[in-house]
């Protein structure tokens, strides 16, 4: 078994006062040549939103994009017609495809958001925009690995066009889970709070780590902890 660690202090960081974002690969300012994207796995940013703040309307295309909220709320508005507001526990994937344009604001103006933003190539250029978005709650993740983005759907996950299958967890202390990987795919580990063990590698908080050469991966729980496990081709 292969096991790497990508330390949170290893992330790119940007600071522009009403985001402070940290990039597990590379991304607009930051660039390391060793942190260029896993697999299919193109972009992770830890995204912390102040109150009021947000993104402007902007453009993306020819990916599929996921939405993780942590805590708070974002308010999200799309050239499709789409809107919604997001809120902890729900998770969005956007189809870019032929080209989108969308805007993303902290929901309250007093309050921070915080959230994961994830960039995953697709399998074919040219697809039709589109969304979709769905409630996982916590008592739903906690203590197994709760599909939430699958190729086909399964399991009621979220579709998305790749041969990517993402994972949420709040896995309490002691606790410890093991997921097996077919011959030929890896994994991406990331930790959003608390800390595990990965085999026999220990991770904190906003730790990455890379899985190959293994059938079972087994992850213990050395404090509570919340975590995403991508399963890739």
């Amino acid at each position: 078994m292969t096991v790497q660690l990508l330390p949170s202090s290893s992330r790119g960081q940007a600071n522009h006062g009403w985001l402070q974002s940290s990039h597990s690969f590379s991304f607009a300012d930051f660039y390391n040549p060793r942190q260029m994207g896993y697999r299919s796995l193109r972009v992770i940013n830890e995204d912390v939103i102040q109150g009021g703040g947000g993104f402007p309307t902007h453009p993306h295309r020819d990916m599929e994009i996921v939405t993780y909220i942590v805590s708070g709320a974002l308010e999200h508005k799309d050239s499709t017609g789409g809107s919604s507001v997001i809120e902890r526990g729900e998770v969005q994937r956007m189809t870019a495809g032929t080209g989108v344009r969308h805007s993303e604001f902290n929901h309250s103006e007093a309050d921070p958001v915080r959230l994961l933003q994830i960039w995953i190539l697709p399998d074919r250029d040219g697809l039709k925009p589109g969304y979709e978005q769905k409630l996982y709650g916590d008592e739903a993740k906690r203590n197994r690995l709760l599909p939430i983005v699958a190729p086909d759907g399964r399991d009621g996950a979220l579709a998305i066009h790749q041969d990517a299958r993402l994972f949420a967890s709040l896995l309490d202390a002691g606790k410890t889970l093991e997921h097996k990987l077919e011959a030929g795919r890896g994994a991406w580990v990331q930790l959003v709070s608390g800390r595990l063990n990965v085999g026999e590698l220990a991770l904190n908080d906003g730790d990455g780590a890379v899985i190959e050469d293994v059938a079972t991966l087994r992850i213990a729980a050395a404090a509570q902890s919340e975590f995403i496990l991508f399963d890739l081709a």
